[in-house]
């Protein structure tokens, strides 16, 4: 586990061994706390940025957590991972066939490797979330419209919410998007409520047939994340008790964005003061998907 200063605020959690004393409720935000979420949420945004510009062949997961860990130091904040529930890195690292909270370790990446970096930022008493996966060099056609196609669902899945809907419309738009072009989508894990709690309710399902009734109301604060898969939604835990990989080893790819309902629609927080992301059109689906409202009516500027 690496250092963090003792002038950077500690999530509370750290204070009772790493685990939270509970999932909270709904999180939602006005007033001064959405101006702080929106700072540790920029925050996030930067360090995945910065972090993903690292990616290279030869490298390992161990040292792309070291530059994630020295650029959430550089901004005054806390990695909301490191010591929670035992986690041992200031980010998770997914490569190829680990659906998530993959641990940082001597791996070296190699060229047409896929690799999810997730990256969580506390500062000013909130947690910023965001990921997204990244090429090492040139990859397989499969593997390359697998990671478009996740990108482009996930930001599918954040165009279909609005006050009033139901959370399922999340599901339903992500799902149907994935099967389209014959891919699976992970059922186990999926997107959270954020704000000063790391992981709260909702818990936001990324298919139709296990979506929520629950009514989208302004103000309320989760993260869309999907998992998309080249074979099998299905997966097994490594013995460390964190690593998910898919039960065929077929890579799969991850996005995602921190959002909160409005009062006509949605917004994307986990964007750099001038709209930048990782979450981005990444290669062949590009000239596609800028065709659809959805490449330029999202907020926050995430589709690119």
């Amino acid at each position: 586990m690496r250092t963090v200063p003792d002038g950077i605020t500690r999530p509370p959690y750290l204070a009772t061994g790493g685990r939270p004393a509970g999932r909270a409720g709904l999180q939602i935000l006005t007033g001064d706390e959405l101006e702080r979420m929106r700072v540790a949420c920029r925050v996030a945004a930067e360090v995945l940025l910065e972090t993903g510009a690292a990616v290279s062949s030869g490298m390992t997961t161990d040292e792309l957590d070291r530059i994630a860990h020295e650029a959430y130091l550089s901004r005054g904040a806390y990695p909301s991972t490191l010591g929670y529930n035992g986690f041992s890195k200031s980010v998770c690292t997914s490569v190829n066939e680990v659906v998530c909270h993959g641990i940082p370790d001597s791996r070296v990446l190699r060229d047409g490797d896929i690799v999810n970096i997730d990256v969580t930022a506390y500062i000013e008493g909130m947690h910023g979330d965001t990921s997204a996966t990244f090429a090492v060099g040139p990859l397989d056609d499969p593997t390359e419209v697998l990671v478009d196609v996740t990108c482009r669902a996930t930001l599918a899945g954040i165009a279909a919410i609005a006050p009033g809907c139901p959370l399922g419309v999340v599901g339903e738009a992500i799902e149907s998007l994935a099967h389209e072009y014959g891919l699976g989508v992970v059922r186990d894990y999926g997107g959270h409520g954020i704000g000063s709690v790391f992981h709260g309710e909702p818990h936001v399902n990324h298919t139709k047939e296990r979506g929520s009734s629950l009514e989208l109301v302004p103000g309320l604060t989760f993260t869309v994340e999907p998992m998309i898969t080249a074979g099998t939604f299905k997966h097994t835990q490594w013995d460390d008790d964190w690593t998910e990989v898919t039960d065929d080893l077929l890579p799969t790819a991850q996005f995602e964005h921190t959002v909160i309902v409005t009062t006509d629609g949605v917004e994307i927080l986990t964007v750099t003061a001038d709209g930048d992301t990782a979450v981005r059109w990444p290669n062949r689906l590009a000239e596609a998907v800028a065709a659809e409202s959805l490449s330029s009516d999202l907020p926050g500027s995430a589709a690119r």
